[in-house]
């Protein structure tokens, strides 16, 4: 089969950054039903940090190369797919492998985007702003008068779930390091500083929230539970970073998760719900809510912003920033100079 040469991101195997380089290699023409994208933008979140470290839940042993979702254009497709042409703009959540130059990827995940888009944006939409969205509009069912809760404010799905629910009418809360505290001011919404707890007394003051989001995991799922409202409060719980962002060794979410689910056995006594939340491309609402972000982006209804963008090279530096920048929003890798 004919093969292409490309260069990619290579975990060579887990645990330290300098595990982390840019290789040579090659790509094989597209298998059938599948078509090959040359990646513009790749998302950078807490995904690529935990496959780093081999602790992201059931993923591929090492080598491997990351890249949670990509925006790029359609280079060639193999026999059977047939609904692009070379040169289309499309997204895609490929769970691995969109840190390369090109990539394979199965033709029914392929999700065109909108001509005039921001690229940029449109790459953090595809799993940041998927996931916040899911979890506002179908788990939660977040609407006017709300109180939420939102841990990682100036992370890029916190940052994202804020935005969401405010747009249904919420009043936000949550919590975000105090560097960022005067932007999340000037967007309307309340942050306080997690690890002083002092974000614990003011929810109990204020009867509760009615929807906490909270990706950290372990004992902040236990905090994120006494702050909820007696009166129906629910607790969404995705993720598990809490050891990650602290620079600490990763831990497993198994327990922690049977912990919070568990909890629904009290429901009918206590008025509190539990939830976790994993987004998959194979949900029969990813493409729609997809499509709906874009929408808003293109109306102008939400505002995405780009915390920064590291070239592929710099590959190993944003590893180490990814916790550090100052700002919100969402991380990218540029991969291909060529759109």
């Amino acid at each position: 089969m004919p093969s292409t040469p490309i260069r990619k991101v290579l975990i060579t195997a887990f645990g330290d950054v300098d595990n982390v380089n840019v290789v040579s290699s090659t790509i094989d023409d597209p298998p059938t039903n599948h078509v090959q994208v040359r990646i513009v933008y790749s998302g950078f979140s807490g995904t690529d940090i935990n496959m780093r470290l081999g602790k992201y839940p059931r993923q591929k042993a090492a080598p491997l190369t990351p890249g949670y979702c990509l925006v790029g254009t359609v280079e060639k497709n193999s026999p059977g797919s047939r609904n692009f042409a070379p040169g289309d703009m499309v997204a895609c959540l490929t769970v691995y492998d969109a840190e390369a130059e090109l990539a394979n990827v199965p033709e029914k995940y392929l999700i065109p985007v909108p001509k005039g888009l921001d690229l940029e944006k449109a790459c953090a939409l595809i799993v940041d702003w998927t996931t916040a969205y899911a979890m506002v509009m179908h788990t939660a069912k977040v609407h006017a008068g709300q109180k939420v809760f939102v841990h990682g404010m100036s992370g890029a799905v916190g940052y994202a779930l804020g935005v969401l629910c405010q747009l249904q009418g919420a009043e936000v809360y949550g919590t975000a390091s105090p560097r960022n505290h005067e932007v999340i001011r000037s967007l309307g919404w309340t942050p306080y500083n997690y690890s002083n707890k002092d974000w614990i007394a003011a929810m109990h003051g204020k009867g509760g929230a009615d929807v906490v989001f909270d990706p950290l995991g372990f004992e902040s799922w236990d905090e994120s539970y006494s702050i909820l409202s007696s009166n129906h409060g629910l607790l969404i719980g995705y993720g598990g970073n809490l050891a990650t962002l602290n620079d600490q060794p990763a831990r497993g979410v198994l327990f922690p998760t049977i912990k919070l689910l568990s909890r629904n056995l009290m429901c009918p006594v206590v008025h509190k719900n539990t939830k976790f939340f994993y987004i998959t491309r194979d949900d029969k609402t990813f493409g729609p809510d997809l499509q709906a972000l874009f929408g808003l982006l293109a109306g102008g209804n939400i505002d995405v912003r780009i915390k920064a963008v590291f070239d592929m090279d710099d590959v190993q530096e944003a590893h180490r920033s990814w916790s550090k920048p100052l700002g919100i929003g969402s991380m990218l890798m540029k991969v291909s100079r060529k759109a």
